[in-house]
């Protein structure tokens, strides 16, 4: 049994500030020791509950984030930038029997700690077939089309909350309670590690290959925070205007809509002033 784990940061234990998860920064220096204890907890878990196999993958900003110096020794960490599949990278080979969402957070437009999808600002919202996205449901419906499940979601309260529409039945752990979009009463570590490393445990029996699913075609739409952030979108092949501040675009399979997902944000972030957005 194998399980791929995506491991994001904004979700981590006592993480509530943009600076938390800013690589460069003292408190991102200080977070990764968090981040990565969430992440070692999920992995020890899987392979209590049975896992032959447990695959990081790192899904934050640089993906250079977790210290690979403190896993536990049976797990592999996929970590850089430009993958295929991102965020879930590693699904998409036959051998993965389940996925994990550790770390990761709201969906931008909606409260949460540090809610956003991809981009920290500039996407206001993100609609997938009319229904309001996060990274976790993107990135479920992706590996549903691999017949992958996922079997445990960590983040906030209102990430697991979230986690209850793309898996039902997966395990979830709120590792702190939202405040506002920068404040949280977070549990320690000691605690959400091994709440995490129980959750887990637990989700491994929820692993399982099953039919890959066959939901297209996915229409996306994102809305942005100025107006020719959505000009510079309709670059991309496919992507046209679908209204104010607004681009839509559809593919036959998530597999296509995500990587369309990832082009238009790297385009848009590229079109961003530092002063006026």
């Amino acid at each position: 049994m194998k399980i791929l784990v995506s491991a994001d940061m904004e979700g981590a234990t006592g993480v509530t500030w943009p600076a938390d998860v800013l690589p460069g920064t003292p408190q991102w220096e200080r977070c990764r020791s968090l981040f990565t204890s969430d992440v070692n907890a999920a992995a020890l878990g899987f392979l209590d509950g049975g896992a032959d196999e447990v695959l990081v993958n790192e899904a934050h900003w640089t993906m250079r984030n977790l210290l690979l110096e403190r896993l536990d020794d049976r797990v592999q960490m996929l970590t850089g930038k430009h993958k295929s599949l991102s965020m879930v990278e590693g699904v998409q080979h036959g051998d993965v029997d389940g996925v994990a969402f550790v770390g990761y957070h709201t969906g931008a437009g909606t409260e949460g700690v540090l809610a956003h999808t991809y981009l920290a600002n500039s996407v206001t919202g993100v609609w997938l077939n009319g229904v309001r996205a996060s990274e976790g449901l993107l990135n479920a419906h992706v590996v549903a089309e691999y017949g992958v499940p996922v079997v445990l979601v960590t983040g906030d309260d209102l990430t697991c909350r979230d986690a209850e529409l793309y898996a039902p039945d997966a395990r979830k752990v709120a590792v702190k309670d939202h405040v506002s979009r920068y404040a949280a009463v977070c549990r320690t570590p000691a605690r959400t590690a091994a709440d995490i490393r129980a959750a887990a445990q637990e989700a491994t029996a929820l692993a399982g290959r099953v039919a890959p699913a066959r939901g297209g075609p996915f229409t996306v739409e994102l809305e942005f925070d100025a107006e020719h952030l959505g000009a510079a979108a309709t670059v991309v092949p496919g992507v046209v205007p679908s209204g104010a501040r607004r681009v839509a675009y559809t593919s036959a399979t998530m597999y296509e809509g995500i990587r369309t997902f990832k082009a238009v944000t790297t385009i848009v972030s590229a079109a961003v002033e530092e002063q006026y957005g």
